[in-house]
């Protein structure tokens, strides 16, 4: 069983990649139960706490700020999950096939709004979410198209999380009523070494070894679900 933060890095690093939250998608999730729902009555483990040692919304930021062999973001079915280095550079072979942005883009496989975000996060080492629609110059009524752009990018690996940061008022003081997501490129974040390791990995040797992960993790895991779950659509 799961008792803490430790016990939930220990098997994330067995096992690979999971789905954040407690929906589990018919793949595999590490918690398997949302902030909604009662836990078993033997678990210590409680949503939403801001305990960072027993709840789960606080692991994810914990991963990133204090591991780099840990991703969290919109990764898939256009929800949160983990991947961990071992088993990054698969993911990549399997949705990018060796692809950087601008030959994606080129490709027409990306939309323009994907390619206004990544080119203002890309100009920075990280940017809060905040700062993106500012040095974008997104307005409010293009909040549905960056909200969509944002999880195609997650999604298509090229941007990732990398933390929370709390926003500056012009008087110069942090508004801790709430954080912003911090993103920046997946290359910032993993470095050259992950995508050295993808390159030599065909789509399908990611295909068959992430099947095989996962059908090892769970046995029951549908097949149209492991192919969402490896393409990320």
């Amino acid at each position: 069983m799961i008792r803490n933060y430790d016990d939930f890095v220990a098997k994330l690093l067995e096992v690979g990649f999971a789905m954040g939250g407690g929906n589990s998608e018919g793949i595999y999730t590490i918690v398997p139960w949302n902030w909604n729902e009662e836990p078993p009555l033997d678990s210590p483990i409680r949503w939403h706490t801001e305990d960072k040692e027993t709840d789960p919304w606080e692991w994810r930021i914990r991963v990133l700020e204090e591991r780099d062999d840990i991703a969290y973001a919109k990764m898939f079915f256009k929800k949160s999950g983990f991947i961990t280095k071992r088993w990054y550079p698969y993911f990549l072979a399997a949705r990018r096939g060796g692809l950087d942005f601008e030959e994606t883009y080129a490709e027409g496989t990306v939309s323009h709004f994907a390619k206004r975000i990544y080119d203002v996060i890309s100009a920075h080492d990280r940017l809060p979410l905040h700062d993106i629609k500012t040095l974008g110059e997104f307005t409010r009524d293009e909040k549905a198209g960056f909200d969509r752009a944002l999880t195609e990018l997650q999604m298509k690996l090229f941007i990732t999380m990398c933390g929370n940061q709390y926003r500056i008022s012009k008087s110069g003081e942090l508004n801790r009523n709430w954080p912003s997501t911090v993103l920046c490129t997946t290359e910032k974040f993993w470095g050259e070494d992950v995508f050295k390791k993808a390159n030599d990995i065909t789509p399908e040797q990611a295909k068959n070894e992430l099947t095989a992960q996962i059908l090892m993790i769970n046995p029951s895991a549908p097949e149209k679900k492991i192919i969402k779950f490896i393409y990320g659509s």
